[in-house]
């Protein structure tokens, strides 16, 4: 006969069998994005969180369910990967918090638990938008908290929440006109739905869920293997920034003077402060420019050609042992964490003195638990994390739960906002004025991105077929074709305005020199007036990276 409470070890087993049928189920949770790019990894994230509470929740000693929920909430929140999975952690909070003090969890019990997961999953989102995951937790809290009275078996009611929440799911196209455009109803919900239904088949006993998980480990660190390279074919040898304090404020017009000195300028700023960056084999030149503006400080010139010997040097010194780092005195005032997805990328945030590089974006976002790991690398006395990506940006706020640093979270949602942001920060100014400033830049800037469909959809009236190439920016699909340049250039010239100054490319893994040449050839004919770069970034699954401003 079927227990008609929920002990410590039943909730042990309805969580392994949660994780375990969403497992199956996973690549169908992932199907549901919204585009049909191949970064759709809402399933993903939510079962990574769940195997993180699970395995927490499994290692609580005893039968006491309220514990057992607390170590799951606990172990979700460190686990929480992307928007789903952090809102999926509040869930798990929200429950956990329903439950306090009790050793088993009855019919009115369980159905407080999930209104009080509901509202608490809520709370934790600045605007909640319905239509989504949160819909879905909340129709179910509310039936449960409607109906308890009339349930006499657990097992029974649990089935009628899941029926009304698949009802809610279905109706999540009529609440965001973006999934009926698609075609689909809301991943997160359907994650959630499929968690339920595992829950339900543990009260059940079904005896088709798996009796272990397999445990998840959270991302690595990954150690990357540079060679030695010949850098005798170093066009402009000198890599140099510097900052100008001066009145001047025609930054087109120091631009337009700097491009003639090298490649790879940056001029950004205004209202006193101008940073520059730029390859030249003149710094001497560039710097007497600027004095005719204005006294300089953070002057840094580096010679590129030993550049590579010196990061060589560097990534053996890391490797030496990392474990002194857990000592280390806040020494300095700031500290830059930045979430990249390529090498070549690495390299861009690296050289913009970013101290921590978190692996992750498209197809892997990191967890709260790898944003707390690299944090405590750091040694400045405040913490600005970018995480250049919007999936990834409510597990970066979650370290503010957890850490006791005062850290910042910019609110950035691509690589192009991350580079900006630091280009805008100064040293010199306080923290408040440096955030002010650098989500003034960022937002300044358009972003678009080039990739492949992994489905047949119809977009705005446009069909696209599965491995056509489409070109995004913001929530939006703006080009489409079967030429990955064509597409690109296309993409270029509907997010191009006519007051953009400087177009930047960043080609990935699965493009050639080559073809980022003749992209650059034919945007430089297209653009005259327009400083172009095209370098490499090294990103998977994204052909380009595209920033315009």
């Amino acid at each position: 006969m079927i227990s008609n409470t929920i002990d410590g070890v039943m909730l042990k087993k309805a969580l392994n069998s949660a994780a375990s049928l969403l497992e199956i189920n996973k690549e169908e949770v992932n199907s549901l994005n919204v585009f049909p790019v191949p970064d759709g990894d809402t399933g993903t994230n939510m079962l990574l969180t769940v195997k993180s509470a699970l395995k927490q929740g499994l290692g609580v000693e005893g039968n006491n369910a309220s514990k057992v929920a607390l170590g799951a909430s606990q172990g979700s929140l460190m686990g929480a990967r992307g928007n789903s999975g952090v809102i999926l952690s509040q869930l798990f909070r929200g429950f956990a918090n329903g439950l306090k003090g009790s050793e088993a969890v009855d019919i009115k019990l369980l159905a407080e638990a999930l209104k009080q997961a509901s509202e608490t999953a809520y709370k934790a989102v600045m605007k909640p938008t319905e239509g989504t995951i949160l819909t879905v937790a909340r129709e179910c809290g509310e039936y449960a908290m409607s109906n308890y009275r009339m349930e006499n078996n657990i097992g029974e009611f649990l089935k009628k929440i899941i029926d009304h929440g698949n009802d809610a799911l279905a109706r999540t196209p009529e609440m965001l006109p973006v999934l009926k455009q698609a075609g689909v109803v809301d991943a997160g919900g359907k994650g959630l739905i499929y968690l339920y239904t595992g829950f339900y088949n543990a009260l059940i006993g079904a005896d088709y869920y798996a009796e272990s998980v397999e445990e998840v480990k959270p991302i690595k660190e990954t150690t990357k293997t540079r060679e030695h390279i010949d850098t005798d074919d170093i066009k402009f040898g000198y890599c140099t920034e510097f900052m100008i304090n001066t009145t001047y404020d025609d930054i087109d017009k120091l631009r337009d003077e700097l491009s003639k000195l090298g490649d790879s300028l940056l001029v950004v700023g205004g209202e006193g402060i101008i940073k520059v960056h730029v390859h030249t084999n003149n710094p001497g030149i560039a710097l007497e420019m600027a004095l005719k503006l204005g006294s300089l400080k953070d002057i840094k010139i580096d010679n590129m050609q030993f550049q590579h010997e010196e990061v060589l040097l560097k990534d053996e010194l890391k490797s030496i042992d990392k474990s002194i780092i857990k000592n280390k005195v806040l020494d300095k005032d700031y500290s830059f964490i930045a979430v990249s997805i390529g090498e070549g990328i690495d390299n861009v945030f690296n050289n913009l003195n970013v101290d921590e590089i978190v692996s992750g974006g498209q197809t892997m976002n990191p967890s709260t638990e790898d944003f707390i790991n690299a944090i405590e690398k750091t040694s400045g006395r405040n913490i600005i994390i970018l995480p250049n990506n919007s999936n990834i940006i409510l597990a970066a706020e979650q370290t503010k739960n957890i850490s006791n640093r005062n850290i910042t979270v910019l609110t950035t949602k691509n690589i192009p906002q991350g580079i900006s942001a630091l280009l805008a920060f100064n040293e010199d100014l306080t923290l408040e004025e440096n955030i002010n400033n650098m989500n003034e830049a960022f937002q300044n800037i358009v972003a678009g991105q080039v990739t492949y469909a992994v489905r047949d959809t119809e977009y705005d009236n446009t069909k696209i077929n599965k491995d056509d190439i489409i070109g995004l920016s913001g929530k939006e699909i703006i080009s489409s074709g079967k030429d990955i340049n064509t597409v690109t250039l296309d993409l270029i010239e509907k997010i191009y305005k006519d007051d953009s100054s400087i177009i930047t490319v960043l080609y990935g893994e699965d493009v050639d020199e080559e073809m980022s040449k003749n992209l650059l050839e034919k945007l430089e004919d297209k653009y005259d007036d327009t400083d172009i770069e095209v370098i490499y970034g090294g990103q998977p699954l994204y052909y380009y990276i595209i920033s315009i401003e």
